[in-house]
């Protein structure tokens, strides 16, 4: 059997949905439902990277606070194709006071495929207490 990622639904505050758009609009995810255009919508805001994959923001979340350490999903990471967008996020955060988390960027040989490879990430989080991840994986740069 082969299967791959269909989507993921992320519940958040609506008040932060512009914080969403602009992220994945820099990381070049594409835009297919934006309930800010539809008047009979609700916020939701649904994205797709360039292989199909979705992830729906829904500004449905409750006050409950987010454990990302305990039960349910840790963090979302998103892919990237060199290091220097990963630099490129990292900039793009601390512009908008979004605390870079664990020391990053950095990159982590621990979790390398190879020597020669490397894991070079960028840990954030959301308005919505959301532990987000940007990270190249690949040849190391000079």
């Amino acid at each position: 059997m082969r299967t791959k990622l269909g989507h993921m639904q992320v519940n958040v505050k609506g008040t932060n949905m512009q914080f969403y758009r602009d992220l994945m609009n820099l990381l070049g995810w594409q835009v297919i439902y934006d309930g800010a255009e539809n008047p009979e919508g609700h916020d939701m805001l649904g994205v797709a990277d360039p292989n199909g994959a979705s992830v729906w923001f829904a500004g449905q979340a409750t006050t409950v606070s987010n454990d990302y350490d305990g039960p349910g999903m840790n963090h979302l990471a998103i892919g990237t194709q060199s290091q220097s967008d990963v630099e490129e996020v990292a900039k793009y955060l601390e512009k908008r006071d979004i605390k870079l988390l664990f020391g990053t960027p950095q990159h982590r040989p621990e979790f390398a495929m190879s020597p020669d490879q490397t894991y070079y990430q960028v840990m954030f989080e959301s308005p919505d207490r959301l532990l987000l991840e940007v990270v190249y994986t690949g040849p190391k740069s000079a």
